[in-house]
């Protein structure tokens, strides 16, 4: 995490006040561009199969793809069809839209995507057009519902409901606006979404993560017993939350290795720790499978959404007709 990054989680300083002017140079440009939707200047593609947004209004870290990672099974529960459309942030695919397949890399996919596909096996396709990615699923898979991962601000999709996540913990941060806080857009947002969700925290409507074991990095298999200790080597938005999670386990942490968000690991990151076992999230363990050692290991967590949270998303369901009284 850059200085910057941090400084958005802690009280307002200098650096907060330097970035100002852009944050509020960032906020006409988005909201002008806000406005040519909202008077069709710009307008949404057409569909005919309902987009579900699974967003947040600030930058990473708050915990979207292990809700996703539940509600596409949840969906599938009801008898429905899904498909799933990501941005792919990272991905360096051959060709986009690009569609997810057996054969696809991590490097061609981007980490959460080729996550999301290699656990769920749904159709899943990536890249910036939205409407193109929209079209293959509707096309060629015939689906009922698609999940957007990320997309609140792609004002072009249309969407039939919106659940914005929030990292009950970090909240909004110092409550600016990108550069100087990690706001994409002000929290009165989160009034216009059809269910906000906390990641954590007691609310009504939030899922807690829950662990599912230790896997080895090189495998996938879960390992029966895992060292004591370790270094704690992670490249997601909230480390911490992360590394708390490993100490409740009781993992004792020897160091801390903190990259940026999505960084492309090489062999040359892991210089120094022969000697150590290593934890890691399973979206960095993806991205380390080819040069992996055998005391490696990753923590695979599950959403565990509140009876509430699932009693409200399925009355949404219904009167948004995507499950039609099922």
């Amino acid at each position: 995490m850059s200085y910057i990054e941090s400084s958005w989680y802690k009280k307002r300083s200098t650096i907060t006040w330097l970035l100002a002017p852009l944050s509020g140079l960032f906020f006409l440009l988005s909201s002008f561009r806000k406005l040519l939707f909202k008077l069709r200047v710009i307008k949404s593609f057409k569909v005919e199969i309902p987009i579900i947004v699974v967003g947040n209004i600030s930058i990473g870290g708050n915990g979207k793809t292990p809700f996703v990672l539940w509600l596409v099974p949840h969906l599938e529960s009801k008898g429905l069809k899904v498909g799933v459309i990501s941005r792919g942030y990272g991905a360096k695919a051959p060709v986009y839209p690009y569609e997810l397949t057996s054969t696809s890399t991590v490097e061609e996919a981007g980490d959460e995507p080729f996550l999301i596909y290699n656990r769920l096996q749904c159709p899943l396709v990536i890249g910036a057009d939205r409407e193109a990615s929209y079209r293959i699923l509707k096309e060629k898979y015939k689906v009922d519902v698609i999940v957007s991962d990320d997309g609140m601000q792609h004002y072009k999709m249309p969407r039939a409901i919106e659940f914005c996540i929030v990292d009950s913990k970090r909240r909004f941060g110092n409550g600016f606006l990108i550069p100087a806080g990690p706001l994409r857009e002000l929290p009165s947002r989160i009034k216009s979404v059809d269910l906000a969700i906390e990641n954590g925290g007691d609310s009504l409507f939030s899922y807690q993560l829950s662990s599912s074991g230790f896997y080895r990095v090189e495998n996938k298999e879960f390992a029966e017993d895992s060292p004591n200790e370790g270094i704690a080597v992670s490249a997601i938005g909230s480390p911490q939350r992360f590394e708390k999670s490993l100490e409740v386990l009781g993992k004792k942490l020897v160091d801390r290795k903190h990259f940026r968000d999505h960084h492309a690991y090489t062999e040359q990151d892991f210089s120094g720790t022969e000697s150590q076992a290593v934890f890691m999230t399973e979206k960095d363990a993806v991205k380390c499978q080819q040069f992996a050692k055998n005391n490696w290991y990753y923590l695979k967590v599950d959403a565990t959404p509140t009876k509430e949270l699932i009693v409200k998303i399925d009355q949404l369901l219904k009167q948004k007709g995507i499950t039609h009284g099922i």
